[in-house]
């Protein structure tokens, strides 16, 4: 996709706004011990997510079930070898044997999530959307490190504990984390500076910040976080872009993840992510190598106006490269941001992408929830609300053939109980 003007997702310095006042939900949320959490139940697996209710019928799986050619024939009454004795034995006749058919096993989908805020309010909304989900757990939380100052980066005292105690509290959830590879990351710095900037990472200069980084992370306890670091790096609005010197900037990449996984205690997976179509430079030239990226990712919104998900799948360094891609590097694919954007309540794109992603089965995606993206926060896409609402409703126990129902005490409310229509720092788009 040629380089166009864009409007950019709230930007994460506005999505950092709420934070301070976000502390006090969340506070009141941890004070209330699991509440916070409401509506989440127990899955199966790190990659489990939400059967949906429109999923098109599965391909039959195969048995292993032993094939009646193959079991042990029962003897017939009356056919027994004849006895040793002189005296006859009555034959006793051999019961045919049952085979119990095992248990149905519903395909286990994708792990997802949706971006709903930056901050603690973040944490306290995953109750809610799985609320109106009909009861279905979100797997994936997903944040952003703010890219002001390098302390930001670090991953700053008190920013990613109540990520980090959300993470904790079952095996099978992720924690997916955006991390700026420099500060001062949506400031517009013009590309000779960027380019130094570059020169200055891959000669190890900032080195010390993602070792901290790294360390933090390992001390709250969520040593396997997904780190998308760099992201939409193809593009034009970050400084830790790659266009004014890719060399420079996968010898950046691969310093900074050699560094993290330096740390004794880590399991970090870095998924490299660009925004869909050629943007400003073909994301595949900024690909820094096969031993430093874990998964393969990609931005996609509904957009240019007027483009069909056909398009989208078809455009150069669109939805079929990046799969494709992907597979021939061995590497699962990912969507840490997608959603509604240029062409407005596009139910269409939103039942195609969830069937894309059935289909390409990517390790997780989180939707951007809200306006002009989502679903949950924004009363603007109701009829791609419905989509995704019916798409993605309870029915995580279409495996079990007789669920046992189980009674689950009624949390604390917290004093976020609706989401607004309209986030007040979605009204003032920025362009990129």
């Amino acid at each position: 996709m040629a380089p166009q003007q864009r409007m950019r997702p709230r930007s994460r310095s506005c999505r950092r706004a709420v934070v301070a006042a976000a502390v006090v939900v969340a506070s009141a949320a941890l004070t209330a011990g699991p509440g916070f959490a409401a509506g989440v139940g127990v899955g199966a697996g790190a990659g489990a997510g939400a059967a949906r209710v429109t999923d098109p019928a599965p391909a039959p799986t195969p048995t292993t079930s032993v094939p009646a050619s193959a079991a042990p024939l029962p003897v017939p009454a009356g056919h027994a070898p004849a006895p040793v004795s002189p005296t006859p034995v009555p034959a006793r006749p051999t019961p045919t044997p049952t085979t119990a058919s095992p248990a149905p096993v519903a395909p286990v989908p994708p792990a997802f999530g949706a971006f709903l805020d930056s901050g603690p309010l973040g944490v306290a909304r995953m109750a809610q959307l799985s609320s109106w989900l009909g009861g279905t757990e979100l797997k994936v939380a997903h944040t952003y490190l703010p890219g002001d100052r390098w302390s930001d980066i670090e991953g700053a005292p008190g920013f990613l504990d109540v990520w980090a105690h959300w993470r904790r509290q079952k095996a099978d959830r992720m924690l997916v984390l955006n991390v700026p590879m420099q500060e001062r990351n949506e400031e517009g710095i013009d590309d000779t500076d960027v380019r130094g900037l570059l020169a200055r990472g891959a000669a190890g200069e900032f080195d010390h910040h993602f070792r901290a980084l790294a360390e933090r992370l390992v001390e709250l306890r969520v040593p396997d976080t997904v780190i998308v670091l760099g992201w939409e790096m193809n593009g034009t609005t970050y400084t830790h872009r790659c266009g004014p010197d890719p060399e420079a900037w996968k010898k950046y990449w691969n310093r900074i993840v050699t560094t993290m996984r330096a740390v004794p205690g880590q399991k970090f997976r870095f998924d490299f992510t660009p925004s869909r179509g050629r943007d400003a430079v073909p994301w595949t030239q900024c690909y820094p190598g096969d031993d430093t990226v874990d998964i393969i990712g990609m931005d996609s919104y509904d957009q240019p106006t007027g483009i069909s998900f056909d398009e989208q799948v078809r455009e150069p360094y669109g939805l079929q490269q990046h799969v494709d891609f992907a597979k021939a590097h061995g590497k699962p694919v990912s969507y840490p941001e997608w959603g509604l954007f240029r062409n407005g309540d596009n139910a269409e794109y939103m039942r195609r992408m969830l069937a894309w992603m059935d289909v390409h089965e990517p390790l997780y995606n989180t939707l951007t929830d809200y306006c002009p993206h989502g679903v949950w926060q924004c009363s603007a896409n109701p009829r791609s609300s419905g989509v995704y609402r019916s798409e993605l409703s309870s029915h995580t126990d279409s495996a079990t053939p007789t669920p046992t129902p189980t009674s689950t005490p009624t949390p604390t409310p917290t004093p976020v109980l609706k989401p607004p229509a309209t986030p007040a720092c979605a009204t003032t788009p920025g362009t990129r």
